[in-house]
């Protein structure tokens, strides 16, 4: 694993373990709750994360126990004014990826930090994690891409029984939802994402994010329209499928054997 760096300040740090990156945010005594600085810091990590060609798969992760408790709500009573979710092409949650990342939950997701769990592709939970959108205690709207993502995940039902009672959700249950798609013990959420990123990065890349575009730009199409989107995608990403179907006919890749 690489020596960690720092995204623009103590506040976010990055290191890599091969084609894993790995994004964690650093704030425990605020629980990782976000002010307008590391905001920034953790939007431009995403985006080098985005830009890095060796980085396959990045892995988001907070430290302390935590993965994110929301926007620092105590900055804002001190007077800073800031939106860090919907803070236009700055925001944390508005930056589509075209990579995978996978969220690694411990402690409390809550608020912002549902949203920035939700903005992952895949979430690795502890068993004792909370997801939940506490904001709603303190009359702070959600402005992250949560009543927008979290109805796709969970379906209108169980996004309105979260949105509308702020309960907190456990691992266990996120799981048995479809909030999270793994959970785990405690203290063990990082070390499990990185395994599951780890799995997916050795893969051939172009079919694995052709597969990953089609799925996102299809959700909210009509079924025709879909298919033929889908199509497109596929089409483009077929020049690298002659050689894995070389590697195929040649053994690699059966019986559960990966990279080769």
């Amino acid at each position: 694993m690489t020596e960690v760096g720092q995204a623009d300040g103590p506040d976010v740090l990055v290191e890599r373990s091969g084609a894993v990156a790995i994004i964690t945010l650093n704030r425990p005594e605020q629980r990782n709750a976000l002010d307008s600085a590391s905001s920034l810091a953790l939007t431009y990590a995403l985006r080098e994360f985005e830009q890095d060609p060796d980085a396959h798969v990045g892995v988001l992760a907070g430290g302390g126990g935590h993965f994110c408790a929301g926007a620092d709500l105590k900055a804002v009573a001190n007077g800073e004014i800031f939106d860090p979710w919907g803070a236009g092409e700055n925001g944390p949650c508005r930056d589509q990826l075209s990579k995978p990342l996978i969220a690694a939950v411990e402690g409390h997701a809550c608020g912002g930090g549902l949203g920035l769990a939700l903005r992952c592709d895949l979430r690795v939970a502890a068993t004792s994690s909370r997801f939940a959108v506490l904001s709603r205690r303190w009359g702070v709207p959600v402005s992250d891409g949560t009543a927008v993502r979290l109805p796709k995940l969970v379906g209108m039902g169980r996004a309105l029984d979260l949105l509308l009672t702020a309960r907190e959700v456990p691992g266990p249950e996120a799981v048995a939802i479809g909030l999270a798609d793994r959970v785990v013990d405690d203290g063990r959420a990082l070390e499990e994402a990185v395994a599951l990123a780890e799995r997916i990065a050795v893969f051939p890349q172009a079919a694995m994010l052709a597969d990953r575009k089609s799925t996102y730009e299809a959700f909210s199409l009509p079924t025709a329209q879909g298919l033929m989107r889908e199509a497109e995608i596929s089409r483009a990403a077929r020049l690298d499928s002659p050689a894995g179907a070389t590697r195929f006919a040649n053994g690699a890749g059966r019986h559960g054997v990966l990279g080769e």
